[in-house]
């Protein structure tokens, strides 16, 4: 299997869009430690997704 930045990159790209879509929704709709621990899960989800593209990219 051949391996495209570029559609890892776009990839990345949708998975960051999508965490921020989750994350408008859950501030409309959630509110104190709840609403705090679901944005530090999908910063964590972020975080981690980039990384490894990242990772991806320097092998």
């Amino acid at each position: 299997m051949d391996f495209d930045p570029a559609a890892l990159r776009r990839r990345l790209k949708w998975a960051f869009l999508a965490y921020a879509l989750i994350a408008i929704l859950a501030a409309l709709t959630l509110e104190g430690a709840l609403l705090y621990a679901v944005l530090l899960f999908l910063g964590a989800l972020a975080l981690r997704s980039w990384t490894a593209v990242k990772r991806e990219e320097l092998d």
